[in-house]
């Protein structure tokens, strides 16, 4: 594998891009650094924490060379559960005139309708006839949309998607309004949505500012320097002094003034840094890291641990560009990490948007996930012109996150988890399926469509959920 692959492998394991540095200057492979103990990944320049947690990422438990200490069970805090906040909606004026009329007229329809109905009609001087048509209109177009009962909802969602998905095209977009920034779109982007990818191959995100910030240019530029990682090689140049065995580092004072940081704060950022640690000096204008011992492998150590050092910015997030968006400031990002975001001062945390929509579901839940996957998906078909009914979509959500997780539209995911034996060996892999079923002894009730059509008998929707009896009136007795 190659060094770039090792690396990618490494970052896709959530391992900062600092330490997957330090891994390769002695260890060239996944299977050598999983083979590694914790006191070789220490010796490499890790500090004991980051080479466990390194070693567990990479799938294998933290093992330690020699006699095994055992360690005294720390109890672990306890936790006060949380407190349920419930917040009842007051329904206002025209709201209430609105239901009293549905509950007169028998109208039935959902409150987030009667809500939309009275939002609109609040500040206009209408007489209680008018607000009793447009109940009765509104109830007619709701009740006209109704899905039919028995009607094959997971066929038509299905169908209504993908067939769009066959004209919509291959290819990676610019950002609108932002050079530089490309973000997926297309049937790639869709497949990426339900597929429930843990990372998209273009993690973006849009961050609206607010107050000052959001104002004034200067002030949004100092918080996209907030938020964009910035290394040493960003600000600053490294020299390596083979004679005295030393790094001189020489600062781009321009560099570092947009950035907003000083030449201590790369001595402090250094400092943490295992290999170099103790050894980073100021001078003048230049910071020099001297070493520790006359060895051309120590000084090649010590310059691949610093050179991608990160002296600023939040982890994950390559760049960050401003665009104005109607008299407004907002940043645009290559890169994603939702959690550290909201807590940037000066960002609106209320309509902070990524296209990770794992990372969503992390971080606010799987509410806000369902959410993030209807809108992601209606994006990427508006994107491509292609109109396409919301509730399809919809229901696609609701299936790929009803258990509270969110779930691929796969054999690693819905399809594979089918409560019907002839529907999941039907899809992928039949005989492992059919002989895992015969084995538990498992019973197929034939209730979907695929299961139906395997035996041969009619599918349980439209008519053809329908039974008619048919009982012939006896003749009179003569």
């Amino acid at each position: 594998m190659a060094k770039k692959d090792t690396i990618k492998a490494l970052v896709s394991r959530d391992i900062s891009e600092e330490v997957a540095e330090l891994l390769l200057t002695k260890y060239n492979t996944m299977g050598l650094i999983s083979a590694a103990s914790v006191e070789d990944l220490v010796s490499v320049g890790l500090s004991e924490e980051e080479a466990e947690a390194t070693l567990l990422k990479i799938g294998r438990r933290a093992s330690r060379a020699g006699t095994p200490k055992t360690k005294k069970a720390v109890p672990e805090p306890k936790q006060e559960p949380l407190e349920e906040v419930f917040t009842q909606h007051v329904l206002t004026p025209a709201e209430e005139k609105l239901t009293e009329i549905a509950l007169r007229l028998g109208i039935s329809m959902p409150m987030k309708i009667i809500s939309d109905i009275a939002r609109v009609v609040e500040h206009c001087d209408l007489g209680d006839e008018i607000h009793e048509k447009l109940m009765v209109t509104a109830s007619r177009m709701y009740s006209s949309r109704l899905m039919d009962k028995n009607e094959s909802t997971g066929v038509m969602a299905a169908h209504s998607l993908g067939e769009p998905g066959t004209q919509m095209n291959m290819r990676t977009f610019h950002y609108a309004g932002v050079a530089n920034i490309n973000v997926t779109q297309g049937l790639p982007r869709l497949i990426e949505i339900v597929d429930a990818r843990r990372i998209p191959s273009t993690p973006s995100m849009e961050i609206p500012l607010i107050g000052i910030a959001a104002e004034d240019e200067s002030v949004a530029r100092h918080v996209a320097s907030e938020i964009e990682v910035t290394s040493l090689l960003d600000i600053a140049s490294i020299e390596t002094d083979i004679t005295n065995q030393r790094l001189i580092i020489t600062p781009n004072m321009r560099k570092m003034a947009v950035r907003g940081l000083g030449t201590e704060d790369i001595v402090e950022k250094l400092n943490k840094i295992k290999a170099v640690r103790g050894l980073v000096r100021l001078s003048d204008f230049q910071v020099i890291i001297t070493s520790d011992e006359q060895s051309y492998k120590r000084l090649q150590i010590m310059y691949d641990a610093v050179r991608n050092a990160k002296i600023k910015g939040i982890d994950g997030i390559a760049r960050a560009v401003l665009s104005k968006v109607g008299g407004s400031w907002k940043i645009i990002t290559e890169g994603s990490n939702l959690k550290e975001v909201l807590k940037i001062e000066g960002v609106n945390t209320n309509k902070v948007m990524t296209n990770s929509i794992l990372e969503v579901a992390d971080v606010l839940g799987i509410e806000a996930a369902r959410n993030s996957i209807v809108h992601e998906a209606m994006g990427t078909l508006g994107e491509a012109g292609l109109d396409v009914d919301i509730r399809h979509i919809m229901l696609v959500a609701d299936l790929m996150t009803n258990d509270g997780q969110v779930k691929a539209i796969g054999r690693h995911g819905v399809s594979g988890k089918k409560s019907s034996v002839l529907a999941r060996a039907a899809f992928e892999i039949t005989a492992a399926h059919l002989l895992h079923a015969a084995m538990v002894g498992e019973v197929d009730s034939l209730e979907g469509v695929t299961e139906n059509i395997i035996v041969g008998q009619p599918v349980t929707l439209g008519t053809g959920a329908v039974n008619l009896i048919y009982t012939p009136k006896r003749g009179k007795k003569v």
